[in-house]
């Protein structure tokens, strides 16, 4: 019984060592680094998400027919702190910071689309 002990312990350790003979390497996945940017979004495509985000803002009403010329408060009927709740989901639409003095004079999807197409940070 012992004899058969000795035999087999030399054989797991070579399988042993085998396994981790392996090189280190291998065990990880290299992923390649990009050194260009996305294109530019264009004005269609800023437009289409802005809109889709003032569809799914709560505070819009379902019935309203919501298009790159509405206006927040006049079309829409959003308040002030409803408008400045839209605007963060837009910012967080782009992945975009809008300053407050330039999101004071936002007041329309086509003043939104315009802004957002004019930074090169949006995404």
């Amino acid at each position: 019984m012992l004899s058969s002990f000795i035999r087999a312990t030399p054989r797991a350790i070579r399988y042993a060592s085998l396994q981790r003979s392996t090189p280190l390497a291998s065990a990880f996945v290299v992923t390649p680094l990009r050194f260009y940017s996305a294109a530019q979004l264009n004005r269609d495509e800023i437009a289409k998400r802005i809109i889709n985000v003032v569809k799914a803002f709560d505070r819009t009403p379902s019935s309203a027919d919501v298009t790159e010329k509405s206006v927040f408060s006049k079309d829409l009927g959003l308040d002030s702190l409803d408008v400045v709740e839209l605007l963060v989901s837009v910012e967080e639409e782009f992945d975009i910071d809008i300053p407050d003095k330039v999101a004071d004079e936002i007041k329309s999807v086509s003043e939104a689309v315009d802004y957002v197409a004019s930074t090169s940070d949006a995404a």
